[in-house]
């Protein structure tokens, strides 16, 4: 691991170890009936006479340096859910070894999306406040003969280190007496050397089998300004040496990783019993991949940087905050970390379940509106000119609590384009010449005629409609049956919306797999933003940003922060069917 990699603990996914599809995460706090295989070893190690009466504590330990994505969310889910379940703590944990990366931006954001997914941390933590602590443990390694200072380049350490079938060889400055180590040691932290010059290294065995043992860096010299301890260090530990007494100090019970740190266990506890400190338990669990994006912090502030998205919150993203800003909810996300369960084994999850979650939720919650994308006008012919009724709407059948509105209903409507065809199949259900249909919450009307402009294009359909046909009204036809129910709105009372239609980032289900010369860019989905100028009731003027709805027939969509006073934003958050399992379907 090189001076600027740090763990990006993120969620599991796909199959246990058993071959049993992956289990709850508890995120609601609640026992199951079957326990997933990380449960499993820490029922177990309750039981051991270390951990016999003790609090189960875990901890959420992100690196400041970018903002948390849906793989994150897992992590949180998993950690804070096993410490409700048990009864115990979870801590959140800045791991703030690499100030070149890490800013208060970062750690602000990450705050911001623990608590919006519905978790509060029990104690708020820096590995920065464990530098002292932690130069005092490298005193105590140097001083014991454990640990020297090395003056290789990064490039020749990697030399020296081997490779997983040729034996490393050792560094031509690990013989170092105690005294010089100390001495250049004290130098180091002092700044007498610039950066690269010399690392702290652990003297373990360089022809250890696995590499991560191979007398592994403890501290770089880096000259940067520390978002908390400004100046004071210009020494700073590797990932390594920080995480594991980090979690000693905090007296953590079960430290969950990722798989990625699996091959580094080793080395967390040779530094635990080294050191002679209280030793945590290391479970390793699969980390989320989730198609049609990507999962990289490095891949994500790529696409930030290079203005391919608008920003780490853009609704295109897999950030928390991005999906935040689309319209999911925290209990969607908590649903679909419920559904992917725990693994062993790393495997890929569709989007198409994280979007069956969200979906799931705001069916039970989203007010229902109607909203035209993109608007055919059409005059009820036989309708009176000045006439303008008020329909009642039902806000929510899922929830009888969220009662009902008006809508207006006059002689000048719009209707979606690709609700009229004029030559219809046999089959189509929507509006045609000759044919009825019932307008939603309204009556039945018959397309009679059409118009064209000079190029033969459709600008307005002339239809009658039967007065005896209204809905809910108790007449002897009201509840007259026609096939095909559209949605429509008032064209002088509907008001203008941008409405965003966010599709997936990336074209691939695998956005990495590209051929020689290409990179993931190359996949993104030219289509992932189209902005069009909508038609929607007037009862959306009072919306503000963050609401939730479902525009019939269309799909889910939330009030965009961008909107003002004057403008009304929204954002597409999902279809209501999955468009895209018909896609892969054909292929």
């Amino acid at each position: 691991m090189n001076s600027g990699e740090h763990a990006d603990t993120t969620g599991g996914n796909g199959v246990d170890g058993d071959g049993l599809h992956g289990d709850s995460l508890h995120g609601d706090g609640g026992k199951k009936d079957r326990l997933n295989f990380v449960e499993q070893e820490i029922e177990k190690d309750l039981q051991s006479p270390k951990l016999v009466g003790k609090t189960f504590i875990s901890r959420f330990p992100p690196e400041p340096n970018g903002y948390l994505h849906i793989g994150h969310a897992k992590s949180i889910c998993l950690n804070f859910g096993l410490a409700k379940s048990y009864g115990g703590r979870c801590n959140l944990r800045f791991d703030d070894t690499n100030p070149s990366k890490e800013e208060q931006e970062y750690v602000d954001s990450i705050q911001n999306d623990v608590r919006w997914l519905g978790f509060e941390w029990d104690e708020l933590h820096y590995a920065s406040d464990y530098f002292e602590q932690l130069y005092d443990w490298a005193v105590q390694l140097i001083k014991a003969g454990k640990a020297y200072v090395c003056d290789l380049t990064s490039e020749q350490t990697r030399e020296y280190r081997g490779t997983l079938t040729v034996p490393g060889k050792n560094s031509p400055f690990r013989d170092r007496s105690v005294e010089e180590n100390l001495t250049l040691f004290e130098e180091m932290r002092a700044g007498k050397y610039p950066n690269g010059a010399r690392t702290l290294r652990a003297k373990i065995d360089m022809a250890a089998p696995n590499v991560n043992l191979r007398d592994p860096v403890m501290y770089r010299i880096l000259h940067a300004h520390h978002h908390r301890t400004g100046d004071k260090w210009c020494i700073y530990p590797m990932y390594d040496w920080a995480h594991g007494q980090s979690d000693s100090i905090e007296t953590i019970t079960h430290s969950i990783c990722t798989l990625e740190f699996e091959d580094h266990r080793p080395l967390y506890d040779w530094f635990c019993n080294e050191l002679g400190i209280y030793h945590p338990r290391q479970i390793e669990f699969a980390r989320l991949n989730l198609s049609y994006t990507v999962m990289s912090k490095r891949k994500l502030l790529q696409l930030v940087t290079e203005k391919h998205v608008s920003g780490w919150d853009d609704p295109r993203m897999p950030t928390i905050s991005g999906l935040r800003r689309r319209g999911y909810t925290p209990e969607s996300i908590r649903l679909f970390c419920e559904k992917i369960g725990v693994a062993r084994f790393y495997s890929t999850i569709d989007m198409g379940v994280l979007e069956s979650s969200v979906r799931e939720h705001l069916n039970a919650v989203a007010n229902r509106v109607m909203a035209v994308m993109n608007p055919l006008p059409i005059t009820i012919t036989n309708y009176p000119e000045d006439q303008v009724e008020l329909m009642e709407a039902v806000n929510n059948p899922e929830d009888a609590s969220a009662g009902t509105r008006q809508i207006p209903f006059s002689r000048n409507l719009l209707i979606e384009r690709d609700d009229f065809m004029e030559n219809a199949p046999k089959k189509f259900f929507r509006l045609t010449v000759g044919a009825e249909v019932r307008l939603r919450y309204g009556y039945i009307i018959r397309c009679d005629e059409v118009v064209k402009n000079a190029a033969g294009e459709i600008v307005e359909l002339r239809c009658t409609y039967d007065p005896e046909t209204r809905s809910g009204a108790e007449t002897a036809t009201a509840t007259r049956k026609v096939k095909g129910t559209i949605h429509w709105v008032s064209a002088q009372h509907a008001i203008d919306a941008e409405v965003r239609l966010y599709d997936r980032l990336c074209m691939n289900e695998n956005p990495e797999d590209v051929p020689a010369g290409k990179t993931f860019l190359d996949n993104l989905n030219p289509d992932n933003l189209k902005v069009v100028t909508a038609k929607v009731e007037p009862a959306l003027k009072t919306a503000k940003a963050g609401d939730r709805f479902q525009f019939e027939r269309t799909g889910y969509f939330c009030v965009d922060p961008d909107t003002t006073a004057d403008k009304l934003v929204f954002n597409r958050t999902v279809s209501l069917k999955d468009s895209w399992a018909k896609e892969m379907s054909k292929t």
